[in-house]
């Protein structure tokens, strides 16, 4: 049996006297879009970030790709690292950079292509998120927010990674360009084969993308499963989330662009 490409077990987050995960148990099989969805508060981002090795969790054992993340050494650590791919909610650019370098870093850092060979390799980046090569010119503070997103999607798979993580990849976008950047993310994700691991507020981001929704409350996973089958839980933010008249118009939208 294949392993899951993400594997949590028993994670506990305490920061100070505040638990924040107690007992988190959640695997994700390689090809599935999962959307973890939880009130403010509830850890959603935090899971993310242990999930990639930027924060450590408290207790439990985070597992990518039937390896725990932390085992092996520096080499292979380096290389399990390499196999994922984060944008970050508000892009996290790197200010001083021009688009091109900003998706050129990741390449760079691995010391082992050609001048000719990273360029290339950008322009492809570049293509694959529909922008243009002279976008690769322009710095940060030139873009709008729905290209901040589309160069931050390229360098996150600058690397070609198996999973993407994604935060909040649709905050702050107006519905058109939400709505071409949830066409653009579920487009590659058929492209390329990628397992997807979302934390998200809009719904029809959630409906159009998700193959399963995890559910973070009591601090703990209270479910993962199909929308449907979340949709029909009895749980206070179960209800509050997806059961009002606005969520389900929400939702509608987002199924019918699919």
């Amino acid at each position: 049996m294949t392993a899951p490409v993400v594997e949590l077990a028993g994670i506990v987050t305490r920061f100070g006297k505040t638990v924040v995960h107690d007992g988190v148990d959640l695997a994700i099989p390689a090809g599935e879009v999962v959307t973890l969805v939880g009130g403010s508060g509830s850890g959603k981002t935090t899971l993310l970030r242990e999930i990639v090795g930027l924060l450590t969790p408290t207790a439990g054992e985070v597992r990518l790709f039937g390896e725990p993340l932390h085992s092996g050494s520096r080499a292979e650590q380096v290389r399990r690292r390499r196999r994922f791919g984060m944008l970050f909610q508000q892009g996290a650019l790197f200010s001083a950079f021009d688009v091109f370098d900003n998706i050129a870093f990741p390449l760079r850092e691995l010391r082992c292509l050609t001048a000719d060979e990273v360029h290339d390799a950008v322009m492809l980046k570049l293509a694959m998120v529909e922008l243009q090569p002279e976008h690769g010119l322009r710095m940060p503070a030139e873009l709008s927010g729905g290209m901040i997103k589309r160069v931050a999607l390229a360098r996150a798979l600058a690397l070609e990674p198996e999973l993407l993580l994604l935060d909040e990849p649709t905050a702050g976008l107006d519905p058109d360009r939400s709505a071409a950047f949830v066409r653009l993310i579920r487009a590659l994700q058929a492209q390329l084969g990628l397992t997807v691991v979302l934390v998200t507020h809009d719904l029809d981001t959630l409906a159009a993308l998700s193959s399963r929704v995890a559910v973070l409350a009591e601090r703990r996973i209270l479910a993962c499963d199909t929308l449907d089958r979340i949709i029909e839980l009895d749980h206070p933010f179960v209800e509050r989330f997806f059961r009002t008249e606005t969520s389900r118009r929400a939702m509608a939208r987002g199924l019918e662009s699919i």
